[in-house]
């Protein structure tokens, strides 16, 4: 294809050539991994998906981006192999340290802004999958009474070999958005092992099903951004609308940016389910049919229409979500006590400054502890209220999802418009109410406390 095909293609749907290129071989990542199937040994299939990941990768950034992969990769497998004991720990903060000075070397959220791309979304999810492979094998060195049961499933016992470590790492190019999955997951899938040993079920109904979401979704955010640019909130015209019109745009904007996620999360998802990565299980039906929840990155509805704050990290970007649960949350706990603020915005912040250190992404996700807080205290209310009290509590759901809507559009003006003054300039506007929302209900929950409920003082008494 030449370059003025490149550009009459891009000008056509409204992005750069960049942009164009690397869709073209994200979206090549599914005949890719569609391809992995026919591979006969497993030797053959981590060499397969090691070279495919990097030539994928080469097409789409350049021959440095294989270089910047390559830095994580050897800093995570040299920690194995001579620092076992340590090599979590180390892992995390090298593997964080290369990733922070990508992210202030390329500043690639302006670049993303203005319709540019680079590998540093690629590193991000490459750097999870890193870090968890070495403290999964650090793990191994631990005994199994008193690990958590994602610590017992997915800890290693032995170090993988290069071959396997570089196919994990560069799968079919899953590191361009993911989603992110474990070593011992791809090994097994790897080796018709654990879910693979059986037959394996037809992905292609599946499959469609995603490519046909992903259609869709990019229909709406062609439809919509023109309507809906972000440099409208510092736009004088934003500046003469009322408050409640100033709202809503929040909430219009936040919609028009996620059906983009929505779209690449899908065209992933088709990806790993082809593959046949993406089983998790099988359904109690009869029948019974086979579940992709390992491939689900996001529920589109799920987060549209969450009832409370807490549900959004079980469906916004599902697997990242479920790598902070498992290796910054739960072990940031100490030994029988119960998670508190300190651990939820801890790990908001690590997920912040995975996203970059642009000044909208710490906001939003301190924000987003906020909004947790808040909505867990919604939440303790209702539980606490009698069974006769039904319609109060169905008042209080209702009050939890609006809260939920709110607030979440208000915060993340913070990730799409990343400047300081921008962000600061969008909350003024809005009267700072999806900050002083959370903080009012956290100060209120020290003043009125919920009555504890028969069933929490029956768990209490067992």
């Amino acid at each position: 294809m030449t370059n003025l095909d490149m550009e009459s293609m891009a000008a056509s749907i409204g992005v750069s050539v960049p942009v164009l290129r690397f869709l073209l071989c994200f979206v090549a990542t599914i005949p890719v991994s569609f391809f992995w199937r026919v591979v006969p040994t497993p030797g053959a299939r981590h060499a397969y998906a090691a070279f495919s990941g990097a030539i994928l990768s080469y097409l789409s950034f350049g021959f440095s981006s294989n270089l910047h992969f390559l830095v994580p990769m050897l800093l995570g497998y040299l920690s194995m192999l001579l620092f076992r004991a340590k090599c979590g720990i180390l892992t995390f903060f090298l593997g964080f340290a290369y990733l922070i000075g990508c992210h202030v070397y390329y500043m690639s959220g302006d670049a993303w802004k203005e319709g540019g791309i680079d590998a540093t979304g690629a590193l991000m999810v490459l750097t999870l999958k890193v870090i968890s492979c070495a403290i999964n094998y650090n793990d191994g060195l631990l005994k199994e009474e008193g690990l958590r049961e994602a610590q017992k499933k997915n800890r290693l016992i032995k170090l993988p070999s290069l071959i396997e470590y570089f196919g994990y790492c560069l799968c079919c190019g899953s590191h361009f958005a993911g989603p992110v999955y474990e070593m011992k997951d791809y090994l097994e899938w790897t080796e018709g092992k654990g879910i693979w040993s059986g037959p394996w079920p037809s992905p292609y109904l599946a499959t469609l099903r995603a490519l046909v979401q992903a259609a869709l979704c990019m229909a709406l955010y062609l439809y919509m951004a023109p309507h809906h640019p972000l440099s409208r909130f510092t736009e004088p015209v934003y500046q003469e609308w009322g408050f409640w019109k100033r709202l809503s745009y929040s909430y219009r904007a936040g919609l028009t940016a996620r059906w983009k996620y929505y779209f690449i999360w899908s065209i992933s998802e088709a990806a790993i389910i082809i593959s046949g990565l993406g089983i998790s299980g099988w359904t109690d039906s009869s029948p019974p049919k086979p579940k992709w929840d390992r491939a689900k990155t996001v529920d589109i509805l799920g987060v549209e229409f969450a009832k409370s704050a807490v549900q959004i990290p079980l469906v916004w970007n599902i697997q990242v979500s479920t790598w902070l649960r498992h290796y910054v949350y739960e072990r940031l706990v100490p030994k029988n006590k119960k998670p508190g603020f300190f651990e939820l915005l801890a790990t908001q912040t690590v997920s912040a400054v995975w996203h970059g250190l642009y000044p909208g992404y710490i906001i939003f996700f301190v924000q987003s502890a906020l909004m947790i807080a808040g909505s867990r205290v919604i939440y303790r209310w209702q539980q606490g209220l009698p069974p006769n009290m039904g319609i109060v509590k169905m008042i209080l759901d209702l009050m939890n999802f609006a809260y939920t809507v709110l607030v979440l559009n208000y915060s993340c003006v913070g990730f799409m418009v990343l400047s300081l003054r921008e962000t600061i300039a969008a909350y003024v506007s809005m009267y700072y109410i999806g900050t002083i929302l959370p903080i009012a209900l956290i100060i209120l929950s020290y003043i009125i406390k919920p009555a504890r409920s028969p069933r929490s003082k029956a768990q209490k008494a067992q």
